[in-house]
């Protein structure tokens, strides 16, 4: 078994053994194990369809499909093309090849397929990755189109032809098939805003449109092509998760929608991201691994580390643990530059050590996680350099932005908790920050806490 690349990127030629005796032949056409090992996607089908021919030249295509297929020959022979009709510098590129059972062809979606038969009873097999549906929008190209130009051994006016497939347009007037994009649900926190500006192109779905509180949002929910999930949408309000309605909605947001989605995905055959958080620990380890046991303080934690038992459920997934965002919107830093520039005084946590995640490094890191294909599981992703307590932190605001730091007053999280009377608090780690190695080992090292910070003041 063998597979081979062609000029349509992602368009591979399979080499299938044929074992042979007295009574036949037997081939395994699909065999997950061995052919994603040699570099065939897991695309994970989930229908197959066979056309039987019974005369010689009988032709059929050249259609583009929403859905990758894994097309081989059961019995007789047939000589396949396929045109790509994605956007793209390939657009309009073609592979022609005769086949028997020897040999499949993997065709990613928005190639063009098609065959003409060159012996009686042909079967002519195809494994897709999602169902069929009347709705389905279809790309196709005229098989006679002179810019494709393909040499079909039986002259097309001789060969058996529908009637559609004799009326498709030429290469000219197809309109490219777009490719397929990631979408990103919670589309405007601060992780989405951050990712509208490094994947504009991609679908971005706002609570507005999409609630990961409504389960039955969800149910309904249909992301057929799209290249990957990502999951920004959460519920933050560490506080607001200890009481009734807010734990119902934090367990809801961060956890039963995690596992819809992580089952979407898995379906589809695509990659899942999700972001999970430092409060699925109790902080009482001074920097937290990807491998260390989950020990949740409060039920915001307790209901994240679910999240990430449910993101499992994607075989391709990755669970980005960060701590202390800070992007386009109400954070931390923007409220002591804040308080500075008002002249306020505030007094500030200094028992509780961590680092700053910038909105920004994590959108690139999630990027590069998926861009790179990394391993699947939990990574570990904050900006990098000193660790620091909510104390430092607002000191650096302010001295940043032209203000003495003196001004910030230091005090514990018991003290501030019990200054906030009858609002309840939930408990919180005392230390969050992150053991890197994992992500810098695919290549991907955040920035410097301190240049982070200042890059982010300074914008």
């Amino acid at each position: 078994m063998a597979v081979h690349p062609t000029v349509i990127p992602g368009l591979l030629i399979v080499d299938l053994p044929v074992h042979r005796d007295n009574r036949g032949w037997f081939k395994e056409n699909w065999q997950r194990a061995k052919m994603t090992a040699l570099g065939l996607p897991d695309f994970g089908p989930v229908q197959q369809n066979i056309s039987f021919n019974g005369d010689v030249g009988t032709t059929r295509g050249i259609h583009a499909e929403p859905w990758d297929k894994f097309v081989s020959v059961a019995t007789g022979r047939i000589f396949g093309a396929w045109v790509d009709l994605r956007e793209g510098p390939a657009f309009g590129s073609s592979v022609t090849l005769e086949m028997g059972p020897d040999q499949a062809v993997f065709v990613p979606r928005g190639v063009g397929n098609a065959y003409q038969t060159l012996e009686h009873d042909t079967a002519y097999a195809y494994l897709v990755n999602a169902h069929w549906r009347p709705d389905a929008e279809y790309q196709f190209v005229n098989l006679a189109d002179e810019t494709v130009a393909i040499e079909w051994p039986i002259a097309l006016e001789s060969a058996e032809l529908s009637d559609k497939d004799r009326a498709h347009p030429r290469l000219a007037s197809v309109r490219p098939v777009s490719a397929a994009r990631p979408v990103v649900i919670g589309g405007n926190g601060q992780l989405g805003r951050a990712l509208r500006r490094l994947i504009p192109d991609a679908t971005f779905l706002t609570r507005a449109e999409l609630d990961v509180s409504d389960a039955s949002a969800l149910e309904s929910l249909d992301l057929s092509g799209c290249s990957a999930i990502i999951n920004a949408a959460a519920y933050t309000n560490v506080d607001g998760a200890e009481t009734t309605a807010g734990r119902a909605t934090a367990w809801q947001v961060n956890a039963t929608a995690v596992g819809a989605l992580a089952g979407l995905a898995a379906r589809l055959g695509v990659p899942f991201v999700t972001v999970s958080s430092d409060y699925v620990f109790d902080g009482t380890v001074e920097s937290h691994a990807e491998d260390e046991a989950y020990s949740p303080l409060g039920v915001y934690g307790q209901s994240k580390a679910a999240g990430e038992l449910a993101a499992r459920a994607a075989p391709r997934h990755y669970i980005v643990r960060t701590s202390w965002v800070v992007g386009d919107g109400p954070n931390f830093v923007r409220t002591m530059a804040s308080l500075a520039a008002k002249g306020v005084d505030p007094q500030v946590i200094c028992d509780q050590q961590g680092r700053l995640t910038f909105a920004d490094d994590l959108a690139r890191g999630i990027l590069h996680l998926l861009s790179s294909e990394a391993p699947s599981g939990v990574y570990n992703l904050s900006s990098s350099g000193p660790v620091m307590s909510w104390f430092d932190v607002a000191r650096a605001v302010f001295e940043l932005t032209g203000h003495d730091p003196e001004r910030v007053v230091a005090t514990t999280a018991e003290a501030y908790a019990s200054g906030r009377g009858a609002v309840t608090t939930a408990p919180r780690p005392r230390h969050s920050a992150f053991d890197l190695g994992r992500l810098e080992a695919t290549g991907f090292v955040p920035r410097d806490t301190v240049v982070a910070l200042r890059e982010y003041l300074a914008g």
